[in-house]
C-alpha cells in the first residue's frame, strides 16, 4: 500500500527571522501523530526548505497523522507530507513502512531518520512477574527490532553520495542509563536501542547518529507511570516531578533537538540530554 501523500502549495515557507535551515530534507519520523513526535515534526518543518523536502510520518493513528500533516502543510507550504498508519511491532506494519521509505523522492541535501515511537510496557508488574514470552517478544519487536529493521531499510534506500548528509536520531531516556523500578521493559528496551545506535555510529562513520533524551515530558506515557506503576515510590517520584514543574512541554525539547541538529557538534553515537550544555 502506497503512503498517503499530502502536498502543500508551491510557495516557500519562511523560517524564523535569522534562523538557519536544514536545507532540503527527506525526513522519516516514527510516533509522529501526537506528543513529542508531533512537536518535533512542527519544529523541523519550520527549519527546512519546503519545496524539495518530503516528510514521511509513521504512527498507528490515521486520524492523528492526518491532523499533523495538516499542521505541517500550513506551517511549511511546498512541503510534501506522506502518512503511513502502521503498527511497527508487526511484520506487516514494518514491511509497509519499509516500502514507504523506498518510495520517497531522492535528491535532498539531508536524510533525517528519527525513531520516536516507543512504549513503556506493562508497568503493573515487577521484574519477577514478566514471564510471558509472547508479551515480551511483542514489546521488543516494537521497541528494539523495528527501529533496527527500519534504519537498515532507510539507509539502503538513501545510499551514501556526495552532497547528502545522513542523520539518525534515537529518542531515548535516562532510563537507558539508570534502572527504575517497575520499568524493567522500558529500561531494557531503551538501553538496547542506545547500544544498537552506538554500533551503527562506529560501523557507518559517514552517518551522524544521536541518542537524544528530551527528559520528562507532559505526555500520556508520563501520566501512565504516575497512575499505573506497581511501585508506590515511582508513582510518587513522577507525581513530584509534575508538581515541582520538572515536566517539560513537548515543544521545548523539540526546539532544542532541532537546534542541536543545526549546530551538528555532537559526537556521533553519543547520549545527549535536553538541558545538557
Amino acid at each position: 500500500m502506497r503512503a498517503e501523500v499530502e502536498q502543500g502549495a508551491a510557495s516557500e515557507a519562511v523560517p524564523p527571522d535569522g534562523a538557519r535551515t536544514l536545507g532540503t530534507v527527506a525526513c522519516v519520523l516514527t510516533g509522529a501523530s501526537r506528543g513529542f513526535g508531533r512537536s518535533l515534526a512542527l519544529a523541523l518543518c519550520r527549519r527546512v526548505r519546503g519545496t524539495g523536502s518530503c516528510f514521511l510520518l509513521l504512527a498507528r493513528s490515521r486520524e492523528g497523522l492526518a491532523g499533523v500533516a495538516g499542521e505541517l502543510r500550513a506551517a511549511c507550504p511546498g512541503l510534501e507530507v506522506r502518512c503511513e498508519a502502521v503498527d511497527l511491532g508487526t511484520e506487516e506494519g514494518l514491511q509497509r513502512a519499509q516500502r514507504a521509505t523506498g518510495e520517497l523522492p531522492q535528491g535532498q541535501e539531508r536524510l533525517l531518520l528519527i525513531h520516536n515511537a516507543g512504549s513503556v510496557g506493562d508497568i503493573s508488574k515487577y521484574f519477577v512477574d514478566h514471564a510471558n514470552l509472547t508479551e515480551l517478544n511483542s514489546y521488543f519487536a516494537f521497541n528494539v527490532v523495528s527501529p533496527m529493521c527500519l534504519t537498515a531499510a532507510v539507509l539502503r534506500a538513501f545510499v551514501k553520495r556526495a552532497g547528502l548528509r545522513r542523520v539518525v536520531v534515537n529518542i531515548t531516556s535516562v532510563c537507558a542509563l539508570e534502572p527504575c523500578k517497575s520499568l524493567a521493559l522500558y529500561c531494557t528496551g531503551k538501553a538496547a536501542r542506545g547500544m544498537m545506535f552506538q554500533v551503527l555510529a562506529v560501523e557507518e562513520p559517514d552517518v551522524r547518529v544521536l541518542n537524544y533524551s528530551p527528559g520528562p515530558l507532559d505526555t500520556d506515557m508520563f501520566q501512565l507511570v504516575c497512575t499505573d506503576s506497581v511501585d508506590p515510590e515511582i508513582r510518587c517520584e513522577f507525581q513530584d516531578m509534575q508538581r515541582n514543574g520538572e515536566v517539560s512541554d513537548c515543544n521545548v525539547p523539540a526546539e532544542d533537538l532541532v537546534n542541536r541538529l543545526l549546530e551538528d557538534t555532537f559526537q556521533s553515537g553519543s547520549h545527549v540530554a535536553f538541558r545538557d550544555p
